[in-house]
């Protein structure tokens, strides 16, 4: 079995089941935000104050923001290293293949720490 240097999890099958439960916890998230708009007859910025100070919303909240980071790191990685190299052959596509994933990285590290930061307060 292939194990990539650059993938989340330890193989192919990690990565596949990371990405099945993190949609599932994404999905969960979506559903439970939806019924809460549509259940709640006036929403006011208090009401919507009071969910996220709960300390479930929170760690639901952020289980989902980890979930939306490691299933895009895994989808933005296949993306590239699938296509990326089919394009380019030889040293340019593997330069190009890290850069981009550099910079992708950096963009997800960057905008987890926001996340956690809008969520507690750090």
């Amino acid at each position: 079995m292939v194990t990539a240097v650059t993938s989340f999890g330890r193989s192919g099958l990690y990565d596949w089941m990371i990405q099945r439960v993190s949609a599932v916890v994404m999905a969960a998230y979506t559903i439970f935000l939806a019924a809460f708009i549509l259940l709640t007859p006036e929403l006011t910025y208090e009401i919507w104050k009071g969910l996220y100070a709960t300390l479930w919303m929170r760690v639901f909240s952020l289980i989902t923001l980890l979930s939306i980071a490691a299933h895009a790191w895994i989808g933005l990685w296949a993306v590239l290293t699938d296509y990326l190299t089919t394009r380019l052959m030889g040293n340019k596509a593997t330069i190009l293949r890290v850069l981009m994933q550099m910079v992708l990285g950096l963009i997800t590290v960057t905008y987890v720490v926001w996340g956690i930061e809008i969520l507690w307060g750090v």
